[in-house]
Parts: C-alpha cells; sequence; structure tokens
C-alpha cells in the first residue's frame, strides 16, 4: 500500500498542470482575449496605425436651450442647439439639432450644419460691399472693412463671420437680439452677396461695362 501512494505522488510531481497555457487555449477557442473582450486577430497594434486626420470644418456651438413640453403625464424636457460650421476659407453652415440629451442636439445640430453649406463670395479678407437683411424682428446690416480692422461683430453674428473667413468686417444688430434669428439673418446675408465678376457674368457683361 505504501509503495503504491508513493507512485502516485510521483506521476502528480511529474505533470504539473499549466494554467497560461489552459487560459490561452480557451480564448483561441472561444475567440476571446485574456480580459473577456472579443478577441481580433486582424487588429493593428497601436504604434502601427495611422494618425487621425484633421476634420476639414471647424464647429463652434452657438446656443443651447432647454426645451420643456407639459403633457398629461407630466413634463417631458428637451433641448435644442444652434451650431456653425465652417472652414474658415467662404465655406460656411448653419444648422439647428433637437433631442431628448444635449450630446445628441449638438451632434444634430453639426450634422445639419455640414449639409447646409454655402460658398461666401469675397474680396479679400472682407465682404465686396455693404447688404442689410431682416429675419423675423432681426436686422443684421454688414459693412466692408480696411485690412486689419478685425471682426467688429457681437452676439450670435460673430461666429458665422469668422467661421466663413472674413477677417475685415463691421456690423450692427438692430431690433430683436434672438441668437437663432441673428444667425439666420447673418447667413442670408453673406448668401446674397455678390462680388463685381459675378454679376457682370450674370448680366453677360464685362466688369467695365457694369
Amino acid at each position: 500500500m505504501a509503495e503504491e501512494v508513493k507512485n502516485e505522488e510521483t506521476v502528480a510531481v511529474q505533470a504539473p498542470v499549466n494554467e497560461n497555457e489552459n487560459k490561452e487555449q480557451n480564448t483561441e477557442r472561444k475567440g476571446r482575449n485574456s480580459k473577456g473582450g472579443k478577441f481580433d486577430r486582424t487588429r493593428k497594434p497601436r504604434g502601427d496605425r495611422a494618425p487621425r486626420e484633421a476634420e476639414e470644418f471647424e464647429k463652434r456651438m452657438v446656443d443651447i436651450r432647454s426645451v420643456q413640453k407639459t403633457v398629461k403625464g407630466g413634463r417631458i424636457l428637451s433641448f435644442s442647439a444652434l451650431c456653425v460650421v465652417g472652414d474658415k476659407k467662404g465655406r460656411v453652415g448653419i444648422g439647428t439639432g433637437k433631442a431628448r440629451e444635449a450630446t445628441n442636439a449638438i451632434e444634430k445640430g453639426f450634422s445639419a450644419a455640414k449639409k447646409n453649406m454655402i460658398n461666401v463670395s469675397m474680396e479679400g479678407n472682407t465682404i465686396p460691399h455693404a447688404i442689410t437683411m431682416k429675419y423675423g424682428a432681426c436686422t443684421v446690416r454688414l459693412m466692408p472693412a480696411k485690412e486689419g480692422t478685425g471682426v467688429i461683430a457681437g452676439g450670435a453674428a460673430r461666429p458665422v463671420l469668422e467661421l466663413a473667413g472674413i477677417k475685415d468686417i463691421t456690423s450692427k444688430n438692430q431690433g430683436s437680439s434672438n441668437k437663432i434669428n441673428t444667425v439666420r439673418a447673418t447667413f442670408e446675408a453673406l448668401k446674397t452677396l455678390r462680388t463685381k465678376e459675378e454679376v457682370a457674368a450674370l448680366r453677360g457683361k464685362t466688369v467695365e461695362e457694369l
């Protein structure tokens, strides 16, 4: 009996269990890594990944408001975001987004602004001529300025002008100071700007004949 017990102990010592090998085999079979996540053989190491490309447009959130709707069961809270997108090279867009959460509303606003892009007619770093635009109860007047003047604009009109790439301009807001109406009035004013060359092409004339 004693000899049989010794033989069993020697067998147990000669064949130790390797827990690491068993874990690796189990993870390969299940398709998961050691932390329990999904195992992807095609995934490249972080050092081999290409750096993220810089975004083409610059984003800016002008305003975000909370809206409450009273229903039979209580109050429903939602958010409304006003966003502006531009590349500072003559392209700009505005958009609004509404959602139950603020982050979702902002994302919707930026996606809507990218779909609503326009090309702004410019002469150097300023606009070609003065223009007045009214939207709702808000009136915005944009006037060209000399080089080095900067963006003289306040309120919600400033981010629209800056992201459009205008560096020298003077603006005046009259009437309502509502941010949505101010942004839309500024956007419509930039949309209707025309240079001398563009007007001459529309009329089928040269610049000298105007």
